[in-house]
């Protein structure tokens, strides 16, 4: 309770890839599971958790302003209970508590069910709890989950990763790779879909090394056909695969699997030979280009996305062409790009031949114009198209000015469209709805002419949050044996 005898209420912020996201619906069912209340919008929460990354570019920086923000808040109210975990946690245990000594609780990857606990620890002991596990205790999906969505959800096939690229940290900090058995990941898929959920993504760091922990090299490909035996579920996606790993069984699975959707988001960092083996990452652009062809042999319509970093310690301006190259030919609906910065820890930040801040800032502006380039000519080839949608919930942040509804392709390509007229029926997240793409953008579609509207046990399902949250609950990760119990983008950290 606070002060005033109320629940204590509670605020998560995310940062970085979907795994993230995830764990985050994990520390929600958590809090609520032990008594909190998320705290109303605009008010200042009780706790405040961060989920933080150590990934991407000045995580860190963010981290500590963010914090200096809530430093005089936590002055005036030493009740605030200001908590960090995630991947930036588990790297700098040592420095949070000494950079930022308000903070309360200091948790790493592989203790998330920890957090209620250290909380009351840190109250009751009126000092700062630092616990960081090096290995994994329990599986994340054993814990309570509170998800972020009524008709979308992730679904954990393994966590950690077992490469040594030499610019991620994850390894060091998710640990390695740990497996799922099938019929656990299934039994809870089934209890989603029970709840209401028609569209899944199967999550890991490297999603299609899925099974080597228990010796089945063609796990994946199996995980995926079963999922489309599961009646109810019409979607499945996954992310993130690795080029080295991605093999014909994979493909075979997608295209025979109605279910499994024709997109892809397949990490290329490099197009030069020369930077791929420096990254320390196991495959060339000759294989990477030619899993794309098989991709598109099987699936013509399928939509690939990538990520891509420019300047890597050493790369040449003919290595970067290279990378030019291998966008043109790969035709990407779209990719993530980054700069290349020190990770401290990694160890490409040691490496020789860094190159210039400015020499990478013109790359990758050479580098955004060309995906931006071909990734609206790809667009524009679906215009005149008719396209099933699943009706999303926040994805289109002008909606409410343009008076227009946005949804996902089978593609996973963002529509937005116009609102549907009375004869066809209201719609709402999770329901679906067929339109005529009408115009093209480098990031998103528009459709003014919806076709037919489908309303959905999904869209019942987010009806029924909205009319009641609290209904929606927190949920037990692990389906019980037997009888399942009932149980959202950003790149991920490949």
């Amino acid at each position: 309770m606070n002060p005033h005898g109320l629940p204590r209420t509670y605020e998560v912020k995310t940062y970085g890839c979907q795994m993230n996201v995830h764990d985050s619906e994990r520390l929600t069912g958590l809090l609520e599971t032990a008594g909190y209340v998320a705290a109303p919008e605009g008010e200042q929460a009780d706790v405040v958790v961060f989920n933080t990354c150590a990934v991407r570019e000045n995580a860190d920086n963010k981290l500590y302003g963010n914090l200096s923000h809530l430093a005089p808040v936590k002055a005036a109210n030493p009740d605030l209970q200001i908590a960090v975990g995630g991947c930036l946690a588990q790297k700098d245990r040592e420095t949070i508590t000494t950079r930022a000594p308000y903070v309360d609780v200091v948790f790493g990857t592989h203790n998330i069910g920890s957090l209620p606990a250290l909380l009351d620890r840190a109250r009751s002991q009126d000092e700062a709890q630092v616990e960081i596990l090096e290995s994994l205790e329990v599986f994340p999906s054993t814990l309570p989950t509170k998800r972020d969505s009524a008709y979308a959800a992730w679904v954990s096939v393994s966590v950690g990763c077992n490469n040594t690229c030499t610019f991620c940290i994850v390894p060091a900090l998710r640990g390695k790779e740990k497996d799922r058995r099938p019929g656990e990941i299934l039994a809870e898929i089934q209890a989603l879909v029970a709840d209401g959920v028609s569209e899944i993504t199967l999550l890991g760091q490297n999603v299609n090394a899925y099974g080597v922990e228990f010796g089945d090299r063609q796990a994946f490909s199996k995980l995926l056909r079963a999922c489309g035996d599961i009646e109810g579920l019409e979607r499945v996606r996954f992310t993130s695969p690795h080029p080295a790993e991605f093999t014909d069984d994979v493909i075979e699975a997608m295209a025979e699997t109605p279910s499994v959707m024709p997109q892809l988001h397949m990490p290329l960092q490099s197009g030069s030979d020369k930077v791929l083996k420096d990254m320390r990452r196991s495959y060339r652009s000759k294989k990477f280009l030619g899993i794309i062809e098989r991709v598109r042999a099987a699936m013509p319509d399928a939509a690939i996305t990538t990520d891509i970093i420019v300047g890597f310690p050493g790369e040449t301006e003919e290595d970067f062409l290279a990378t030019m190259d291998v966008v043109r030919q790969s035709r990407f609906s779209g990719a993530f790009t980054f700069q290349y910065s020190k990770r401290p820890g990694t160890p490409a930040a040691d490496l020789p031949d860094q190159v210039s801040p400015e020499v990478v800032k013109d790359r990758y502006g050479r580098l955004v114009d060309l995906v931006n380039e071909i990734a609206w000519e790809e667009n524009q080839r679906l215009v005149g198209r008719s396209v099933e949608l699943m009706v999303s919930e926040g994805e289109g942040r002008k909606d409410a000015e343009t008076l227009r509804l946005s949804g996902r392709g089978p593609d996973n390509r963002l529509v937005h469209f116009a609102a549907p007229d009375d004869t066809l029926g209201q719609v709402r997240p999770g329901d679906n709805v067929t339109v005529e793409i009408t115009h093209a953008a480098p990031h998103h579609l528009v459709a003014d002419r919806v076709i037919a509207v489908r309303r959905t046990r999904s869209g019942d399902a987010w009806e029924a949050r909205t009319r009641d949250p609290a209904a929606s609950g927190v949920t037990l990760g692990m389906p019980t044996i037997g009888v399942p119990a009932p149980l959202p983008d950003a790149p991920a950290c490949r």
